[in-house]
């Protein structure tokens, strides 16, 4: 008989062994079983869940643009815990004026706006909506952050340059407004001055950083300019910058930093006045939460895990001394050692993806009630049932080792006159 056919014999024999297992000791197996299936369900659900967190997070900061630069006045990162927080507080912000000489000099940039935010009262009639998020933009905004409206414009260049009281809004600002009518060409008030709604943005959802498109006004900043002091120190300014195609955010980043040293008049050895952020920050600090996350996710179903081994091991010997007698028939047709020793492993790993498999269908079944009673897109992914599926293979192989090599050793004639 070829190798091929006695692995497929010995593959064989050891599955319908382990379930024979399972439904000869059906409490055994299933207490036994208990930990490999909490381990894997601890292990993987803490993936699953972060794993879909991190899908989303991400999601959002590329809305933000991976080649688009920050021009701003306090950094995403610092540069230490011991950093003086005064010297940023002394940087001035962006300017309009720097925005124009960025769109004078550089090369580099396919298209940069300048934009800030704030929280006011929008309202329209005896409607009212507090802490609508008002962004004030130069006219090329739609250039560096695509823009997409259900209804309506965007706006004209004159009304960005003239500084026309028009405004485009979120699906929320239209919903708690309107109340069932089109938005487009009803006037609403921001900063007590009446401004005409001339696009409405399509809904986007809540995003991770706690804020969304829906609950924002967009206003051309030479308007809202006459209501907000544009020289304060603290308006949260920003000059966004979107790369040209094939030219690198470091390219960008250096040129940039030229253009506003040289705007800003900063002589050599003087250190930069400004920061220029990039969404590549933000992915970082989120790369080592997720790091810390997963590292903890193993802590805690490993304990399971080795629970789960032990009864693994406790029904492999078990199932040795039961079969005792049948090993030493087997051993004495010819059956060499391997033979037996793999014949055990099998069934090991056959009883240890078994729990690991109602691990995963349990977390399968959560992630489908989960998903559909909240708003969350939580998704079992194959990379991770393919991780528990191995993890379980690989605590099946730990701790069916030793009774399978045990077995393995077993006089065939001592073995055949047991009666257990």
């Amino acid at each position: 008989m070829n190798k091929p056919i006695i692995l497929i014999r010995l593959i064989r024999e050891s599955y319908l062994f382990a379930i024979t297992a399972i439904i000869v000791n059906k409490v055994r197996t299933f207490l036994s079983l208990l930990g490999i299936t909490i381990g894997i369900f601890a292990i993987i659900s803490v993936f699953t869940v972060f794993d879909s967190i991190e899908n989303t997070l991400r999601d959002s900061i590329n809305t933000l643009g991976s080649n688009v630069l920050f021009v701003q006045k306090w950094p995403w990162a610092f540069g230490g815990n011991d950093y003086p927080w005064w010297k940023y507080m002394k940087r001035p912000e962006p300017t309009m004026a720097d925005l124009a000489e960025i769109q004078k000099r550089s090369q580099a940039a396919e298209a940069s706006s300048y934009m800030v935010g704030m929280n006011r009262t929008v309202k329209f009639n005896a409607a009212a909506v507090d802490n609508a998020s008002v962004v004030a933009v130069s006219h090329d905004y739609s250039e560096v952050t695509p823009i997409e409206l259900t209804s309506g414009r965007y706006f004209t260049l004159e009304e960005s340059l003239g500084g026309r009281p028009v405004a485009i809004i979120g699906s929320e600002i239209e919903k708690n407004l309107f109340a069932g009518i089109s938005p487009v060409g009803q006037r609403i008030k921001v900063f007590g001055q009446k401004v005409e709604v001339i696009g409405l943005l399509k809904k986007e959802g809540n995003n991770n950083f706690g804020n969304s498109n829906d609950n924002q006004v967009l206003l051309p900043v030479n308007f809202a300019r006459n209501f907000i002091d544009m020289k304060s120190d603290n308006i949260g300014a920003a000059i966004m910058v979107r790369a040209r195609p094939n030219v690198s955010n470091e390219e960008l980043r250096d040129e940039l930093t030229g253009i506003m040293r040289s705007v800003r008049k900063l002589k050599p050895g003087i250190e930069d006045d400004f920061a220029i952020n990039e969404t590549s920050v933000i992915s970082q600090g989120f790369d080592s939460f997720f790091r810390i996350v997963s590292a903890v996710g193993w802590i805690i179903g490993g304990f399971s895990l080795l629970v789960g081994g032990f009864g693994i091991a406790n029904i492999m010997f078990v199932s040795v001394k039961e079969r005792t007698a049948q090993i030493g028939i087997q051993k004495a047709m010819g059956a060499k050692n391997y033979f037996i020793l793999l014949q055990f492993l099998f069934e090991a790993v056959f009883l240890s993806i078994f729990g690991g498999l109602l691990g995963l269908a349990i977390i399968f079944l959560l992630t489908l009630a989960i998903s559909a009673a909240f708003d969350m897109n939580l998704i079992l992914t194959t990379g991770n049932i393919a991780l528990g599926i191995g993890v379980s293979a690989v605590i099946g192989l730990v701790s069916g080792f030793l009774p399978a090599w045990s077995a393995s050793r077993l006089d065939p004639v001592e073995a055949m006159r047991s009666t257990f």
